[in-house]
């Protein structure tokens, strides 16, 4: 019997870090996430510094973010256009391109009990620049619906990583930390554990010069201080039930220099040893409140390739494998991007792609909106 022939997504995903945009060409088996191809393209340093910027209210923004915008979506389509050629693909051979977009606000249920999410992009033109199908908007219906709009990798991670029978737990690990439970019984739920990666990469920026911490050797070489930590810890939100989710908003330099008056004076590398003791005991503690019987830890993001933070993950979770997602079938800088290419498929073939359960919606909801190539 001849075999199917592939139905092809591309994912694209520009995350909290700011770190660069990743896109994945991908084939939904029946039982399987084949990623063809995978490109990852840093962000042109003025775009970065100005969707930085746009996370708050500034002079001429709505001007300003248009502009962000639009670059972003031609950011997007160099990338869709560099796996077509990898891959030898033409725009035509490809369903739907889901295109995340860069969130610059995100508050679900604020103000009015409706709230919003804001992801500069611009999908009309990502359209027009690839002639492929995009799906874009992909949260905005699931808080329509009273839902967080996030996270919405859950079902995802459902789909590839879960097994009948076995408690897992999948750690997305990039500017923000999201934790996925999957459950034997087949249920699945998932919220926002706090900071990732946003501010050990900002606090390693303005005291390095590097964008980041390789393999997390900075923060392994400080001490982690107590009373720092304890200070960071008592936010209020890492006491929030779920559904909640988080971002910039709430995790940004400002939150972290009020928090620097329990640490006055110290030492720069150990405030980075701090925060990433900040993330591991905050997803580790939100496991082992949620998922006791956790036997595997799935961890992916760019979070994943800090060796510092992975080994305080399995330092807290000693009852728990703590593994990367690649030894489970997929890098960890494709889970992501792999994800968005799937709800850009469920939002096409007319399916749900909210988990209620993770986002508090009232329902299943079919997320995004199509523009047609």
């Amino acid at each position: 019997m001849n075999a199917r022939p592939a139905r092809w997504f591309i994912g694209l995903m520009s995350g909290t870090s700011l770190d660069g945009i990743d896109g994945v060409l991908v084939d939904f088996c029946a039982n399987d996430c084949r990623v063809a191809g995978h490109v990852a393209a840093p962000l042109a340093p003025e775009l970065a510094a100005e969707l930085l910027a746009l996370h708050v209210s500034g002079p001429d923004e709505l001007h300003r973010a248009q502009l962000a915008a639009n670059a972003l979506a031609r950011g997007y389509a160099a990338v869709v256009r560099q796996l077509l050629a990898e891959s030898s693909l033409a725009a035509g051979q490809v369903c739907a391109v889901g295109a995340h977009g860069q969130t610059v606000r995100h508050r679900p249920q604020a103000f009015d009990g409706t709230g919003y999410t804001i992801q500069l992009n611009n999908p009309a033109l990502l359209a027009e620049l690839t002639g492929i199908t995009v799906v874009a908007d992909l949260r905005s219906r699931d808080i329509a619906a009273g839902g967080q709009g996030a996270p919405l990798v859950p079902a995802f991670h459902r789909r590839v990583f879960g097994r009948p029978g076995h408690d897992r737990a999948v750690l997305n690990l990039g500017g923000i930390a999201n934790l996925t439970l999957l459950r034997r019984d087949g249920s699945t739920s998932g919220w926002d554990c706090g900071p990732a990666n946003t501010l050990m990469d900002q606090w390693c920026q303005r005291h390095t010069g590097q964008a980041y911490d390789n393999d997390g050797r900075w923060a392994a070489s400080g001490q982690p201080l107590p009373s720092l930590l304890q200070a960071m810890l008592g936010e209020p939100y890492f006491t929030l039930l779920p559904p909640k989710s988080t971002g910039r908003d709430l995790f940004n330099g400002a939150w972290l220099q009020r928090q620097l008056a329990h640490a006055a004076g110290a030492a720069p590398v150990d405030v980075q040893a701090t925060l990433a003791e900040l993330t591991a005991q905050a997803c580790a503690r939100d496991l082992q409140r949620a998922a006791p019987a956790a036997r595997e830890l799935i961890v992916c993001g760019g979070g994943a390739r800090n060796g510092h933070l992975m080994r305080r993950l399995q330092a807290l979770l000693p009852g728990c494998a703590v593994a990367s997602s690649a030894h489970h079938g997929l890098p960890p800088q494709q889970v992501e991007a792999a994800a968005f290419a799937w709800l850009a498929q469920q939002c096409i073939d007319g399916q749900p792609g909210n988990l209620p359960a993770a986002t508090g919606a009232r329902g299943p909801r079919i997320l995004g909106a199509i523009h047609q190539a």
